[in-house]
């Protein structure tokens, strides 16, 4: 066996031999900002869909958030399955693309009754789409296929802010019958990622089919869809394995989602995130389910969420 001698380490050697370690340290150094740049690498483990700074219960419960919000009118006669509507979205690109959320409103409702929601969401990193409906008349069913009409519509190749949704990330409000709508609109399309009925109204009070993630907001003292009727056989009905919650507000009645209200956003805003953005900087505020207090007379749900 031959046995190779050590040469001996002369000034100009040792200079080799630094060189060459210097040049493996900057070739490690420059292979680990490479790995973390790639995807599925430990150094990239961060959401991509996160949008904005982490969140705190100022943060979710301040009228705006971090982005500047503009906003565009979609006429009734260039759209059809929906009444038209106005769409709010974060004025920079900056971030990349935003999730989307069509809102309905309820029976004999205009946009005008959820535009509130627009701003308030749209702030927080979101297409935000409150419609009209058809007719003010129309029924939950109806409604959920013009909320589907109108992600269809924000996502196609005549949307005025197509280019700064994510396709794969959309969701649904609607008030009373709008919220009934949110669920006949999950019940069709299991592929959206959250949905949250706001004092809903619906007839089909079962919901067994839903995939999307429901966040069910009722009244305790809603006298048009009491909660015993319509919000909490809508939760209860859910799948058990389904990433559900249930908030009944304290004091207020059917109405009360159509004006601008900190809880309502404050959960709402987490919801979204969470499901919508996979978000789980958000998880804080919906796991531990929050306690009852002033204005929550009760909340439900399933933690920690998958």
């Amino acid at each position: 066996m031959q046995q190779q001698l050590a040469q001996p380490r002369t000034p100009a050697r040792i200079r080799r031999i630094r060189t060459v370690r210097g040049l493996l340290a900057a070739t490690a150094a420059t292979g680990g900002l490479l790995a973390a740049s790639l995807p599925g690498t430990a150094a990239a483990a961060a959401n991509p869909y996160e949008r904005g700074p982490a969140p705190t219960v100022a943060s979710i419960e301040a009228p705006l958030g971090h982005y500047t919000v503009s906003q565009t009118t979609v006429a009734r006669s260039s759209v059809s399955g929906f009444g038209g509507g106005t769409v709010y979205y974060p004025a920079s690109t900056a971030d990349g693309t935003f999730g989307a959320v069509a809102i309905a409103p309820g029976f004999t409702g205009t946009q005008s009754s959820i535009a509130w929601y627009g701003p308030r969401l749209a702030s927080q990193g979101f297409v935000v789409f409150t419609i009209d409906t058809v007719t003010v008349l129309d029924q939950p069913a109806s409604r959920g296929r013009q909320l589907l009409a109108a992600l269809d519509y924000l996502t196609g190749s005549s949307s005025p802010v197509g280019n700064r949704i994510d396709p794969a990330r959309l969701g649904v409000m609607g008030h009373s019958m709008g919220g009934g709508g949110s669920l006949e609109a999950a019940k069709s399309r299991t592929s959206l990622k959250a949905a949250i009925p706001l004092t809903g109204w619906n007839l089909d009070t079962t919901w067994p089919e839903v995939r999307t993630p429901t966040l069910v907001v009722g009244a305790d003292g809603d006298t048009v869809a009491p909660v015993t009727v319509h919000s909490e056989p809508f939760y209860t009905s859910l799948p058990s394995a389904l990433d559900k919650a249930y908030l009944e507000l304290k004091g207020a009645v059917h109405r009360t989602p159509i004006t601008a209200n900190t809880t309502i956003a404050k959960y709402s805003v987490s919801w979204l995130k969470r499901f919508i953005d996979a978000d789980t900087r958000y998880e804080q505020f919906l796991c531990p389910l929050p306690a009852p207090g002033p204005t929550i007379a009760e909340y439900r749900g399933n933690c920690p969420h998958s």
